[in-house]
């Protein structure tokens, strides 16, 4: 007997308390050993029929006293389907049923039609007075009603909500979409937003009148139901339940990691939308589709690293060898191992100079220099952004050099004075024996340029819109040669650490394997499209790639985000602990709250709301994870790669944010240019953490960002 689980039970056993979820597990333990629930001398699990279920293969299981887990049994199967307090548990099975859609052949948690309770929506308005004739506002018209019923069907809307959907308008969408199984839900709203929504790629055996295998095969039914095949699987589940999306992969998403890429591949999308995901399935679908192969997983920091590893663990519980063939490092981990091992002798035993370091060195040279017009910050950013990003090492080449991104226009004469600092510093570091990162990875291109044997046959790099030059360099040295060796996956809008460049320029062509995620799966539609009046419409790279992100999509509705502004830090402060203190007695815990400020300097403001609101929290930093138990602290850089169901951004004021230091210290006017996009894009990331509640808060003068957000 095939023994499942629902993501519907995975989301009920989250929201009970840790004890009665322990008995939930042991009761579900005991059923995939036992699944006729006779247990040792008959005096096992026991199963009660309900009654009143429209379905009549609903049935429940006693757990406790007081608890109760429904189950979906027939010849073949047991689904484990819903767990809850017993009235609850009951009141659920008898408003839902579990069918094969007559037209996409896929299983489906339907939830019946005419049990639904109609909710009346209050409208607030400001009351006329008596004299004034009150004008009812027009109905708005139906959005679908052009789109004909078998299409609707062909995407998978449940027959008995047909008409439900095509008398839905711009108001109420979300709210009939809420009732729809996801693949209905995210054609429905692509479809009204004038798109055509891609139908999954249905296995042969699996089509005509007569389905010959189960419906929990069909694409879209893996998304929601997963075969546990031991109890290995089953515990893997049940210890992730918040994460399920590492292992229900959306059909559209199992196609980009399934395929085959005749050279470098990118997939983009906006944040939530799973792109990294995406990355962790490509690593594991490599090495399980290609016996004895070596994958390196990278992204450029060691705390994204960190969660990926965490990620993939879970990924591959049931086959943990897996794991011995995929590398995940950090950029500057991976590219500092290999140095050491291929190209430090042949440098001199040359060690990586930190940044701090080089600007020391850069002061040195300046101080000994003819007196010039130039400023350190612009010093400091010509060195970082042309001639140590694009290593350039000749008088020649940076006179000649393409200053991309530096509007500031240089005579000869004056890209002479700065090249004879520059070329000081590139003597200094030489002196010293010390070599920059991107010198390193460099020098691993050319090493790697000329090698036939290389130390992984694939990889897969997540966040990789804030890769450098000649980061760049060194992965096309390692697989943009060969097919399926490059798998790229990033976010335009969040870029906030490098300039941008082509890609194309250096030998990484990705036009015609570029696609985009347009479903987001992590953050409600209100917020998603608060955060999205930060970027523009569309984000081109330099090679002409553009993400349209206005046919992106949230899958799930939930409350206005909040912004609010306040007379100073104390009210601020006791504003943030009162929103908490609000979402806690909802029944969310500590560890699924966030809060996030610019720098380091407004940590203490964020510490303090929380020490009002009396939970505990963690500080995070490049090496501290997020702990189960605890809210999250930290700065913005810091927020990429994370989720929460509710974020706060406090410190949202005038001379926060942007960072009036960065601007202080700008160079170029390009760089001023540069600064706001990186600071919205910060705002971004921050806010996009959040998946049902986030509240942005400050002090007068509130950041000018803010009136953005509130369009």
């Amino acid at each position: 007997m095939q023994f499942l689980i629902s993501d519907t039970f995975t989301d009920s056993l989250a929201k009970l308390e840790l004890a009665e979820q322990k008995l939930v597990k042991t009761t579900a333990f005991d059923l995939q050993i036992d699944p006729n629930g006779n247990g040792s001398g008959g005096q096992g699990n026991r199963f009660h029929r309900l009654d009143n279920a429209k379905d009549k293969q609903f049935w429940s299981v006693r757990v406790s006293s007081d608890i109760r887990l429904i189950v979906h049994r027939s010849n073949n199967t047991l689904l484990l389907c819903y767990v809850d307090h017993h009235d609850k548990a009951y009141a659920w099975a008898e408003r839902r049923k579990l069918e094969t859609h007559p037209a996409t052949g896929a299983a489906q948690m339907v939830e019946i039609r005419e049990r639904v309770q109609e909710v009346t929506i209050p409208i607030y308005t400001v009351k006329a007075p008596q004299s004034q004739k009150i004008t009812p506002a027009k109905p708005k018209p139906p959005l679908l009603a052009d789109i004909g019923k078998d299409v609707l069907l062909s995407y998978g809307v449940p027959e008995e909500w047909l008409h439900d959907v095509l008398q839905a308008s711009e108001d109420n969408l979300f709210e009939v979409a809420a009732h729809l199984p996801a693949e209905a839900a995210e054609a429905l709203l692509e479809l009204a937003t004038g798109g055509t929504p891609k139908r999954p790629q249905v296995p042969q055996h699996a089509r005509g009148p007569e389905f010959s295998v189960s419906p929990f095969t069909h694409p879209d039914a893996l998304r929601r139901f997963r075969i546990m095949d031991g109890t290995e699987a089953l515990e893997q589940a049940f210890a992730y339940p918040w994460e399920k999306w590492t292992i229900f992969l959306h059909p559209a998403q199992s196609q980009l990691v399934e395929r085959d890429y005749g050279g470098p591949a990118r997939v983009s999308g906006s944040a939530g939308t799973g792109k990294s995901i995406v990355a962790l399935h490509r690593a594991v679908h490599i090495v399980r589709s290609q016996p004895d192969s070596r994958v390196l997983l990278t992204t450029f920091s060691e705390t994204l690293a960190n969660a990926l590893r965490s990620k993939l663990a879970r990924l591959i519980t049931s086959t943990p060898q897996l794991g011995d063939r995929i590398e995940v490092h950090a950029l500057n981990t991976i590219g500092e191992r290999l140095f050491l091992r291929l190209c430090q002798q042949r440098l001199g035993g040359a060690q990586i100079a930190s940044r701090s370091r080089v600007k020391e060195l850069l002061k040195e040279v300046i101080a000994s220099a003819p007196a010039q017009p130039f400023r350190l910050a612009f010093l400091a950013s010509e060195w970082d952004d042309v001639v140590d990003a694009w290593q350039v090492e000749s008088w020649e080449a940076y006179r000649d050099v393409k200053r991309l991104g530096r509007k500031t226009r240089l005579s000869e004469q004056q890209r002479g004075q700065i090249w004879a600092i520059m070329n000081g510093l590139r003597a200094k570091l030489t002196a010293a024996k010390l070599i920059t990162h991107a010198a390193m990875f460099q020098a691993l291109a050319t090493e790697l340029g000329t090698s036939k044997r290389f130390p992984f046959d694939a990889v897969v790099v997540d966040e990789c819109q804030d890769l450098s030059v000649t980061q760049l360099r060194f992965l096309a040295a390692l697989g943009s040669s060969r097919p399926n060796g490059l798998f790229f996956a990033g976010d335009l809008g969040q870029r906030i650490f490098q300039l941008p460049f082509s890609w194309k320029a250096l030998g990484v062509e990705v036009r015609g394997r570029a696609h985009t995620l347009r479903i987001n799966y992590r953050t409600s539609h209100q917020i998603r499209q608060q955060a999205d009046r930060l970027l523009g419409p569309e984000i081109a790279d330099v090679d002409g790639n553009t993400e349209d992100r206005r046919g992106a999509q949230s899958v799930f509705n939930g409350p206005e985000p909040s912004i609010s502004i306040h007379p100073d830090e104390a009210a601020e402060q006791t504003a943030v602990a009162s929103w908490i203190t609000g979402l806690l007695k909802t029944g969310m815990v500590p560890g699924e709250i966030g809060v996030f400020v610019r720098t380091v300097a407004e940590i203490p403001r964020a510490r303090a709301a929380l020490d009002v609101a009396r939970i505990p929290y963690l500080t995070l930093d490049d090496r501290v994870a997020t702990v189960s138990g605890s809210a999250s602290v930290g700065t913005m850089h810091l927020a990429k790669g994370l989720e929460f169901r509710a974020v706060v951004v406090m410190a949202c004021d005038d001379e926060v944010l942007p960072s009036q230091q960065r601007i202080a210290e700008v160079g170029d006017d390009a760089d001023l240019e540069e600064i706001y996009h990186t600071e919205r894009h910060l705002l971004y990331v921050a806010c996009t953490r959040a998946r049902e509640r986030l509240l942005l808060t400050g002090v007068i003068p509130a950041s000018e960002f803010l009136d953005d957000l509130k369009r």
